[in-house]
């Protein structure tokens, strides 16, 4: 291959995603067991030890719209998401949707201002989604291919 060739791109990419995926399991598993420890701690006390909650307030989002941002997952930044809520000269908030640094916005709105963060959240959930399906799938071809390696081709 030579050095410019776009196999070995893509090869690195995978193999980024697949080394951080593994890292993240690890993780993942540390998390679940704290959450797990701390649930049994919490189904321990009286119903009467518990706190409250406090009431929420309706008036207002629990967090400023007004360039609540999200990135998309992913190893290449030029092909990456960003959703970033923006008020307009109206009042109403806007959702700019953008791929890349230097690309202009596909733009969603009006919206109130818990409704803008509500679609930045669900596009980066989405988008989220779909980028982890696509690693398991590349990571089960890596698998599959390595068998058929390690077995000689036969079928």
């Amino acid at each position: 291959m030579s050095q410019g060739d776009p196999t070995d791109n893509a090869l690195a990419t995978i193999a980024s995603i697949l080394d951080h995926s593994d890292r993240r399991r690890g993780q993942d598993r540390a998390a679940s067991t704290a959450r797990a420890v701390a649930d049994e701690r919490n189904d321990d006390k009286p119903a009467s030890e518990e706190k409250p909650a406090p009431p929420e307030k309706e008036s207002a989002p629990a967090v400023d719209a007004e360039g609540y941002s999200k990135i998309g997952p992913g190893p290449i930044a030029s092909i990456r998401f960003r959703w970033t809520a923006r008020r307009g000269d109206d009042g109403q908030y806007y959702v700019h949707e953008t791929v890349g640094e230097n690309t202009a916005p596909v733009v969603v709105g009006p919206l109130s201002p818990d409704a803008a963060i509500q679609l930045v959240d669900e596009r980066e959930g989405e988008a989220r989604h779909r980028f982890e399906r696509l690693k398991a799938e590349m990571a089960a071809r890596v698998d599959t291919a390595e068998l058929i390696r390690l077995g000689g081709g036969e079928a």
